[in-house]
């Protein structure tokens, strides 16, 4: 097996007294695309807040790195949330968003050229229209926006990428397209992504493993073929689960 980037060891979370993590153990492979399967409130969006340090656990988690990540910083990880909620009442346009993150002086000072040049090359980078960057964030569809978080998420080259159903908000037709842009990002920058999805078609084709949480708790893992079958998979959903075949692509 690669060697992990990230080894996760005994983590506990609870949130408002109720436990939602129970000593889970995983190890993230360096340079792989790990799949989170679960049922909701199966505790997958409070993992990857505890990477992330938004909320208080117990246990190690440790990241391996060529340098010192023992209290990882923003710039070695990018997050991807499911939907980015914005007050319609706010004026703010993509290109506000992506200033407030590269930039530190206030937006009334105006966007240097060199910050604007940056801002078309990620969009660039995530086949995304530079044109966006005038649209009002409330007003472009879900897929635009998935995109220009991802373009967020990639700056400045996160060794860790996690992803929280991303294309939660992406119409069907555009999902496929999203998805392959990741494994892209995953093979060309080999960037190490953690990703949560219920799409098994997705986790199939996409992920080298999968990791399934069932009751705060690493229930099984494995590569792809050995976790998505019918038995496992209806072990962790329920009954009524089927699965169909897909061909298992990276």
């Amino acid at each position: 097996m690669t060697p992990p980037l990230v080894t996760i060891r005994e983590l506990n979370s609870s949130l408002g007294g109720n436990a939602i993590l129970r000593g889970v153990n995983a190890d993230l492979a360096r340079g792989s695309i790990t799949s989170l399967i679960g049922l909701n409130g199966s505790g997958k969006t409070t993992l990857l807040r505890a990477l992330l340090k938004e909320i208080p656990y117990s246990g190690r988690v440790e990241f391996h790195c060529g340098h010192d990540h023992t209290h990882p910083i923003p710039r070695h990880i990018g997050y991807v949330p499911q939907k980015l909620r914005v007050d319609s009442n706010l004026p703010l346009t993509v290109r506000d968003l992506l200033a407030l993150a590269l930039q530190s002086r206030p937006l009334f000072f105006g966007i240097p050229k060199a910050v604007l040049d940056k801002m078309a090359a990620m969009l660039e980078g995530v086949g995304a229209s530079q044109q966006l960057l005038n649209r009002p964030v409330e007003k472009i569809s879900g897929g635009e926006l998935q995109r220009v978080l991802l373009a967020l998420a990639l700056e400045p080259s996160p060794e860790l990428l996690l992803l929280d159903e991303p294309a939660a908000g992406i119409d069907f037709k555009d999902q496929d397209s999203f998805y392959e842009l990741i494994g892209r990002l995953n093979r060309e920058q080999g960037v190490t992504i953690l990703l949560v999805s219920h799409e098994i078609s997705v986790v199939n084709r996409h992920s080298q493993r999968v990791l399934c949480l069932k009751d705060g708790r690493i229930h099984c893992e494995g590569p792809p073929r050995e976790i998505v079958t019918g038995e496992m998979l209806r072990d962790i959903f329920g009954a009524g689960v089927s699965v169909f075949p897909h061909d298992h692509r990276h």
